[in-house]
């Protein structure tokens, strides 16, 4: 809507995920790494955590371009499995038959694939992304997938990503089996002030290199603590804000902007045109008060003469 009045070539905060917009913050980067170390040196497990909207599924994707072309991989979203659904989505991820609907027949497919890509020089990687919504019992299932293993190295490197909670959850004394053998961990921390700043430049210039548009100095600090660093969340604000502007005709962003953006997002001022003596009402103390005495009188009566006229 507000693209072509700031000089925009295509929208710079759009909520999805698109490779091109990536800023990576050294956290981020980190994290990035970690996950390439781990498959690399086939450690079996990896497990990365993060906030909703911290960029863990813009990060696998970056993880997933990054792999060399001999890597095969399967890539879970839908985590609400049972132990047979999720054995067989990993095989139909890595293109196998996966029809069967024994255990021990999709296993023993896998095991045979996996021994293949061994002997030619290839990696596989499992990656389940919201792995918070796995089960107990599904998550004893993704332990015993790493079992699959020569004397020498794992056949299949597993990524978990997922919220928080996945790592509390993993360390439930019913799970330490699996929680044991997770030998790579991080955390996607929020971003902080600076890294703000220059997460909300990048998607700007990248967005329209020429684009006619500024914020105000202040508006980093509000947009930091709003957001707290989420990128999802400072996406939302600055879209928001850079609408309040296009409504106003004004190519800077200001603080006010900010603030109206934040109380629109939250739904807060949707009921403020009501009728001006109830706004009036409401500004007496002693007047609402009044109100509920005199209802509660009312409602006593009407209860006696309607009681009265039972017994006539």
């Amino acid at each position: 809507m507000y693209g072509n009045f700031f000089g925009f070539k295509e929208q710079p905060f759009n909520i999805t995920p698109d490779p091109k917009f990536v800023y990576l913050s050294p956290g981020h980067q980190e994290v990035l790494e970690h996950m390439v170390y781990g498959v690399d040196r086939r450690k079996g497990f990896i497990l990365i955590t993060g906030d909703i909207g911290a960029g863990k599924t813009t990060l696998t994707r970056l993880f997933l371009d990054r792999l060399e072309d001999q890597t095969q991989t399967a890539l879970i979203f839908n985590t609400f499995l049972n132990e047979i659904e999720l054995l067989r989505a990993v095989n139909r991820e890595f293109g196998l038959p996966a029809d069967n609907s024994s255990r021990q027949a999709l296993i023993e497919t896998l095991n045979a694939f996996l021994i293949q890509q061994l002997e030619t020089g290839s990696k596989a990687v499992l990656i389940l992304d919201e792995a918070q919504n796995l089960s107990v019992p599904v998550l004893e299932q993704v332990r015993m997938l790493s079992n699959l293993e020569t004397d020498a190295q794992k056949l299949i490197q597993i990524i978990l990503v997922g919220q928080p909670e996945l790592a509390r959850t993993l360390a439930r004394p019913d799970l330490a089996q699996l929680n044991q053998r997770i030998t790579v961990r991080c955390a996607l921390k929020p971003l902080n002030l600076e890294d703000t700043v220059r997460y909300i430049h990048h998607r700007l210039s990248i967005a329209g290199p020429q684009a006619l548009v500024s914020f105000d100095p202040q508006t980093y600090r509000l947009i930091h603590r709003y957001s707290q660093g989420i990128p999802r969340r400072i996406n939302a604000v600055c879209d928001r804000a850079l609408l309040v502007a296009y409504a106003r005709s004004s190519h800077r962003v200001k603080a006010s902007f900010i603030r109206q953006a934040k109380n629109e997002i939250e739904g807060r001022g949707m009921f403020k045109s009501g009728p001006t003596w109830l706004t009036r009402l409401k500004s007496r103390p002693l007047i609402p008060a009044a109100l509920i005495v005199l209802g509660l009188i009312l409602a006593a009566y009407f209860s006696l003469t309607r009681t009265e006229g039972l017994f006539r």
